[in-house]
């Protein structure tokens, strides 16, 4: 039998001393011990995200009561008291002394009997006195209160508060740690009858399956055991895809027809609903970097019977000659900080610099400089991204702007009910714990004839 907490040690040590992602140490752990009973898989995915979640506040709590500093300690010591404090504050189903016990337990099987002491002391200190831990004041100190409270940094509290303000900024941290519901969008080519239909079939296997509010072809799912399992997803009838991103193909105005080309496809969501605007004519060339990205547009193309999705291998930095100005819609949903999903890759939060937002906003600009060409007079550039930080959104657009022969159109047409009075600048900001969606930016950029 697995040891489950174990296995959860193991993976913070992976993804927070390795600096692996997140989501791939997840999906390869639970893929290899798919043979583990539903609740202990549940457990381990659900203490490992939220102890990576939680980060920042487990370790000021560790820091009050333990000798040596969080920062300090061994690696498999610091993750394993981390593991249990997350249990102790977050996890009332589990007794204070079974947390202790089991910490104890697997210090001494992975070699530390002689800290097993300290890791005991530790815990049980904490646990009798949780309810006298001294949090940083939130009128003095506002910046550290908000960042321990919500384990943010502290960088990126002050980012948010100099650009959004005191209660957006606490909607959006807040947002954060609220656990994000799963988005489909169904083929848009099913009727009424046959979506009610599919949704009718979900909604049997215990997946609850509710009409978003933002498109009549997005429904948001919780309780689904695995999508993959899910009726109709074999069929290619759905594909997972968050609100926010269901916009750019609307943005784009795509019709039968016309030549479409997606820039940074990887894993296919927007070529596959540009396809199916297309109908029965035109075409989209989805491209990526790598081979791997280029594999997932393909099946997801395959699965969802795209068949007018061409996938190519590029470097959307490289300009491709044969392209130039033969695009009615280039889709540019660009590599960014993922400021706007930190609720759904938890530890985007602590990759992250503001040395890093530069460089990734030089790397839109790098892509920019070169896919605009692609576009026909008359034709659309939509940039996008999924984050909050003004300097990868509005500022490479005016810096875009002033460069290039484009102009900015209002998205109020076609953007939902819901969203009214907003876009009509021709931009986007899309705020998690605002909207009914990720953070997400989009711009539509109409090329001069």
């Amino acid at each position: 039998m697995e040891n489950v907490r174990e296995l959860a040690v193991n993976m913070l040590l992976e993804i927070t001393e390795k600096e692996s992602y997140s989501h791939l140490v997840m999906r390869d752990v639970l893929d290899k011990y798919d043979y583990l009973p539903g609740r202990d898989k549940a457990f381990l995915k659900r203490v490992t995200e939220g102890t990576l979640e939680r980060r920042i506040q487990i370790d000021y709590i560790l820091d009050q009561f333990s000798r040596v500093p969080a920062a300090s300690m061994k690696p498999f010591i610091r993750n394993l008291l981390r593991l249990s404090v997350y249990q102790l504050f977050f996890m009332d189903s589990v007794p204070d002394a079974a947390v202790c016990n089991e910490a104890v337990k697997l210090a001494g099987k992975r070699g530390f009997r002689s800290l097993s002491g300290f890791v005991n002391g530790v815990l049980r200190n904490i646990a009798r006195n949780r309810d006298r831990i001294c949090w940083p004041d939130q009128e003095k100190e506002p910046v550290g209160f908000l960042s321990v409270k919500y384990s943010v940094p502290l960088w990126l509290v002050e980012k948010l508060l100099s650009e959004r303000g005191r209660e957006r900024t606490e909607r959006i941290l807040e947002s954060f740690l609220v656990p994000a519901p799963v988005t489909i969008r169904i083929r848009q080519e099913l009727g009424s009858p046959e979506r009610e239909e599919l949704i009718s079939r979900m909604r049997q296997t215990g997946a609850a399956a509710e009409p978003h509010p933002y498109h009549p072809f997005a429904y948001t799912l919780r309780g689904a055991e695995g999508i993959s399992s899910l009726p109709g997803f074999s069929e290619g009838l759905f594909m997972v895809q968050d609100t926010s991103s269901m916009l750019v193909c609307e943005a784009a105005g795509i019709r039968p027809g016309q030549r479409v080309i997606d820039v940074c496809a990887s894993p296919g969501g927007k070529a596959v609903h540009a396809a199916e605007k297309l109908k029965e004519s035109g075409f989209v060339s989805a491209r990526d970097l790598t081979e791997y990205k280029a594999g997932l547009i393909r099946d997801n193309s395959r699965r969802m019977r795209a068949d007018r999705v061409e996938t190519l291998i590029w470097d959307a930095r490289r300009l491709r000659e044969e392209d130039i100005e033969s695009a009615d819609a280039v889709l540019a949903d660009l590599p960014c900080s993922g400021l706007g999903v930190i609720g759904r890759k938890k530890d985007i939060k602590y990759r992250m610099s503001p040395e890093s937002l530069l460089e990734l906003a030089k790397l839109q600009r790098q892509i920019l400089g070169t896919v605009w060409r692609y576009v026909k007079p008359g034709g659309v550039l939509i940039y996008s991204t999924c984050t909050i930080n003004p300097g990868e959104n509005e500022e490479n657009v005016g810096w875009f702007l002033e460069r290039y022969p484009f102009h900015l159109e209002s998205l109020s047409s076609c953007l939902p009910q819901e969203l009214s009075g907003e876009g009509e600048s021709g931009m986007l900001q899309l705020l998690p714990g605002i909207h009914k969606s990720d953070g997400f930016f989009l711009a539509r950029l109409v090329r001069d004839n």
